[in-house]
């Protein structure tokens, strides 16, 4: 199969609402959809990374850069029909969170492409040891207003999902209001974790620990900044409670989870496509938790369009071991996509295969140039 020509389109995707964490505050996500052209247009594949400077220092500005780095290796092939050549073209580049989410959109296009020149998904592509057919997402409650949450959990309610991830902030006092109006709309018995995304300090943290306790959190996610002199305490403190501590923004490739392991501040880690390199790297990360009998969860970067929700999906039907699955949100998310239909799950987060070839969705060609910068789309052609 030869590739004629490889796209990077810089994308806004609108949010039907604000949706607002201690790193992000906005209405939008600013995504890059990568598209392989092959076989003069007879076959195409779409890619999506969700780069985020809080996370590998990646951005929409600096993805075509590593992008044309990664092609520039020698490495890449341009005539391939084996899955065996695109693996061996992710192994030999090297290693380094700051090329992670553009080698994600590359690498998730690349399968896109063979699953649809082979008519098949590109699940059959991996290993399927610990695949399944269902898995159960949960969901994410933005930092918000009273209001904005009690709308949140009645519509959770109504669906029947009790596994929640709740955004925290610095401010203890709504902090505690999050926690109570969930509990008064969905009862004492959800699943709760919380996502800090390292905003608290050491006065901060400690002071959260009866607040933890007492609303039963199941896991801590990301408490402190990457480095932070003072997380193995509070990490200690939370442990001796009996709540998981999971790395995130800390964990960004393998070299990163085996030296926080080492640590033991954590354990449990986050893996995101995105974040993480796409399924090559995010795969290896996995294997490597589950020699160690480490849990993890599989999740997904805000304001995924439907391409990565896709990825995520197969990425999470592959994985019935991980102890949480969190992503999927297009139809509570966003209020525009750019593929032809939502990926979303059913009553109690259920979800299951998108079926069809490739990645399983189709991309609308329509929105995604509206949606798409036209000052902002790099094209990359076979030398």
């Amino acid at each position: 199969m030869r590739i004629e020509e490889i796209i990077i389109r810089k994308i806004r995707l609108p949010f039907l609402k604000e949706f607002c964490h201690s790193l992000k505050k906005g209405l939008f996500a600013d995504n890059i959809v990568v598209e392989i052209v092959a076989e003069g247009g007879e076959f195409r594949g779409f890619g999506e990374c969700a780069p985020r400077p809080y996370v590998t220092g990646e951005s929409q500005k600096s993805v075509p850069k590593s992008i044309q780095f990664l092609l520039s290796r020698g490495f890449f092939s341009w005539e391939f029909d084996d899955l065996s050549e695109i693996w061996d073209f992710v192994d030999k580049l090297p290693h380094g969170k700051e090329h992670n989410a553009a080698l994600c959109g590359l690498e998730i296009a690349m399968l896109d492409l063979l699953g649809n020149k082979h008519h098949c998904s590109i699940s059959e592509y991996f290993p399927q040891d610990f695949s399944c057919s269902e898995i159960h997402y949960g969901a994410v409650l933005p930092l918000a207003e009273r209001e904005r949450i009690n709308d949140i959990a009645w519509l959770l309610k109504g669906i029947g999902i009790n596994k929640l991830k709740l955004k925290m902030g610095q401010d203890f006092d709504e902090n505690t209001r999050i926690l109570e109006e969930v509990e008064t709309v969905l009862g004492c018995d959800c699943d709760l974790k919380i996502d800090v995304n390292g905003a608290w300090d050491r006065q901060t943290a400690f002071k959260h620990l009866p607040l933890i306790s007492g609303y039963k959190i199941k896991a801590v996610e990301q408490p402190m900044l990457p480095n932070d002199p003072d997380l193995g305490d509070f990490a200690e403190a939370l442990q001796s409670c009996g709540v998981r501590v999971m790395a995130d923004e800390s964990a960004c490739e393998l070299s990163d989870v085996i030296r926080l392991l080492r640590d033991r501040h954590y354990n449990m880690i986050n893996v995101r496509l995105s974040k993480c390199g796409g399924f090559r790297r995010s795969l290896g990360m996995i294997n490597y938790l589950r020699e160690q009998r480490i849990p993890f969860q599989i999740a997904c970067q805000l304001g995924e369009s439907g391409i990565l929700s896709a990825a995520g999906r197969v990425l999470s039907l592959l994985c019935k071991d991980a102890l949480y699955h969190d992503g999927s949100y297009d139809e509570l998310l966003l209020e525009a996509n750019i593929t032809e239909s939502h990926v979303s799950f059913g009553r109690n987060g259920a979800a299951g295969p998108l079926g069809g070839s490739g990645l399983g969705v189709k991309v609308h060609r329509q929105n995604l140039e509206i949606l798409s910068d036209p000052s902002g789309s790099v094209s990359f052609r076979r030398p």
